[in-house]
């Protein structure tokens, strides 16, 4: 079977291809590719059975070559590749789909390689969507598209959600995203560890430090994690986060 490595990382590369290459019954396409658009090109001149597709890559990354597979009538298998810091592994696991774990060992790229299948759309779909949409019962990280390629942020180090016209900006530890997601179905799905203290904001309610009054009577709330920073919160919800934090 003929296999195609994309990676925009020439060791990395290097590495799959030596490790594919030492495998009985499967042929590495050289010299593979080093992003997504590269990597359509090749399959549609080389037309490799398998293709171990890097998922963080510039431009196109990995899930959306996977989706512009799916439109296809005879696509080639797929075997994702990732490192645990870049995509959580259970988001994996729990789409079903094939994939192995930076640094690469020779066992688990053998067992993937005989497992390799064509993801499907709902595969694909169900590594990003909001898990109140599937079932599954609320998520325990938020994914964003970013530059970087996909980012999966952990709910636990998120601070709060603002909406601003048709994105929702997600505060977090280390940064902020913009979320594709409307407010109200993230308030939804996680009600019970945010609360909503303005119509455009969701603050984890873990989060929430104190609930002060200003010289002009507006009301700011303090989160840990901000740095001293504050959010308003609106008149109609004053009551409502006063009576939670006498909960917390």
């Amino acid at each position: 079977m003929n296999v195609l490595i994309v990676d925009d990382e020439p060791l990395a590369r290097e590495r799959l291809s030596r490790m594919v290459s030492e495998l009985e019954g499967y042929t590495v396409l050289e010299p593979g590719a080093t992003n997504g658009e590269e990597a359509l090109a090749l399959i549609d001149s080389h037309k490799p059975d398998i293709v171990l597709l890097d998922i963080r890559m510039p431009g196109l990354d990995g899930l959306q070559v996977a989706a512009r597979l799916c439109e296809r009538e005879t696509p080639p298998a797929v075997v994702f590749c990732t490192s645990p810091d870049e995509f959580a592994v259970e988001a994996l696991q729990a789409s079903a789909v094939g994939y192995v774990v930076k640094p690469v060992r020779t066992e688990h790229l053998q067992d993937a390689l005989k497992r390799a299948d064509r993801p499907n759309r709902a595969q694909l779909s169900a590594l990003t969507r909001p898990a109140a949409e599937s079932g599954n019962g609320p998520r325990s990280h938020i994914s964003a598209r970013t530059r970087k390629g996909i980012e999966l942020i952990p709910l636990d180090q998120v601070v709060y959600f603002i909406a601003d016209h048709k994105y929702v900006t997600l505060r977090h530890e280390a940064g902020e995203v913009l979320l594709d997601e409307p407010l109200k179905a993230l308030e939804d799905e996680f009600g019970e560890r945010f609360v909503r203290i303005h119509r455009n904001a969701l603050v984890a309610r873990d989060r929430i430090e104190r609930l002060q009054r200003t010289p002009l009577g507006h009301f700011q709330l303090f989160l840990k994690g901000l740095n001293g920073d504050a959010l308003i919160v609106s008149r109609r919800h004053v009551a409502g986060v006063r009576k939670m934090m006498q909960g917390l």
